[in-house]
């Protein structure tokens, strides 16, 4: 019997992302914004464009995807779910060069369960086929022939058009 697919997103799904720009952009930025801010609302709406570019420039640098923490509970819950899915990580990586081996490694030092073969880097997510994927991008999700699962993220909170989780232990529920 063949298990079914789940395809999931790498950055703010699987490693918190906008959580290690937000700390950058209190650390380093000088904005005088505190930290919860900054899980409110979306980094496009709260920087300068200064900020932005600068911030865009942070990201290319090599290192910069190397070290982005665990989302809380996607270690333990992807394992738990990889009993009974086939699991896939999909992530873009072709506008920041740098990530690609930096994302692979990260991968394997946190879900070395998950064999290389299902690790896709791409650009455009709409080639992916499968029976689930979790994605913080509705965009990722529009062109989904399966079920879209919405990854709760400051930048997606005024989205409605998918059916959003608010944390692994949601896809837990739902999926185990």
């Amino acid at each position: 019997m063949t298990k079914p697919r789940l395809i999931l997103d790498q950055d703010d799904v699987l490693a918190d992302t906008h959580g290690k720009l937000a700390d950058i952009i209190v650390r380093d930025f000088g904005t005088g914004l505190a930290r919860e801010e900054f899980d409110k609302m979306s980094l496009h709406k709260i920087l300068s464009s200064d900020h932005h570019q600068r911030l865009y420039g942070l990201i290319h640098e090599p290192g910069f995807f190397s070290d982005i923490p665990l989302v809380p509970n996607a270690q333990e819950t992807v394992l738990a779910l990889s009993k009974k899915y086939e699991i896939f990580v999909a992530t873009a990586a072709m506008e920041f060069p740098n990530s690609f081996r930096e994302k692979y490694d990260w991968l394997k030092k946190y879900f070395d369960f998950i064999p290389w073969s299902n690790i896709i880097f791409c650009g455009d997510k709409s080639v992916l086929s499968g029976d689930y994927l979790v994605d913080d991008l509705p965009r990722n999700l529009k062109t989904f022939k399966g079920k879209g699962l919405l990854f709760n993220a400051p930048h997606n909170l005024e989205d409605t058009e998918f059916d959003r989780v608010m944390g692994w232990d949601e896809i837990a529920s739902r999926l185990l």
